[in-house]
C-alpha cells in the first residue's frame, strides 16, 4: 500500500520495489493499492485489509514523516495491538548510516494488528530497499508465526 498525494503505478518506484522483493521472496502478493495521504482513507483499507483471512502482513510505504500532510503513522499506530519498537529504532540506526540526522525525522513503525503483521515505511525508494532487506524480509516469515502463534 503506498500512501501518496502525487504517485501513480507508473512512477511509484518504493510500490514496486517492494512488489519486486516479495516476489524475490517468494512471498505472495495479495495486493496493491496507491491511496491518498487522507487518515479516513488509510484506516477504512487498513481496517478492510486486517480482516482477510488471505493477508497476514500489510506493507506501507509513505505518509511517515512531520509534513503537514504526513498522517500515516497516527493511522498505523492507533491500530497497532503490539508495537515492534525495535523495528522502528533499528531502522533509524541503519537510516542515520546512511543519509546521517535527517534519519529522526523517520516515522517508521511496525506491530501486530488483528493477527496481522503492519509495517509502515518511509515513501523514499532508498527507504524501502534499506528496510525490505535489511529488516523485513529476513524477519517477515518469523514475525508472522509469532504472532499467529503458529
Amino acid at each position: 500500500m503506498t500512501i501518496s498525494d502525487t504517485r501513480d503505478e507508473t512512477t511509484d518506484q518504493s510500490g514496486q520495489l517492494i512488489k519486486a522483493l516479495l516476489a524475490e521472496e517468494r512471498q505472495r502478493l495479495a495486493g496493491y493499492k496507491i491511496v491518498k495521504d487522507e487518515p479516513s482513507q488509510i484506516k477504512s483499507l487498513l481496517e478492510e485489509l486486517l480482516k482477510r483471512s488471505d493477508v497476514d502482513a500489510v506493507i506501507l510505504n509513505g505518509g511517515t514523516g512531520i509534513a503537514p500532510r504526513d498522517g500515516t503513522f497516527e493511522v498505523v499506530s492507533g491500530l497497532v495491538e503490539k508495537c515492534l519498537d525495535g523495528f522502528g529504532e533499528i531502522f533509524r540506526f541503519l537510516s542515520y548510516q546512511e543519509i546521517g540526522s535527517a534519519a529522526i525525522m523517520s516515522r517508521a513503525v511496525a506491530g501486530g494488528a488483528k493477527g496481522k503483521i503492519l509495517i509502515s515505511l518511509p515513501g523514499s525508494r532508498a527507504a524501502v530497499d534499506l528496510a525490505m532487506r535489511r529488516l523485513v524480509l529476513p524477519e517477515l516469515g518469523h514475525m508472522v508465526s509469532q504472532l499467529q502463534g503458529k
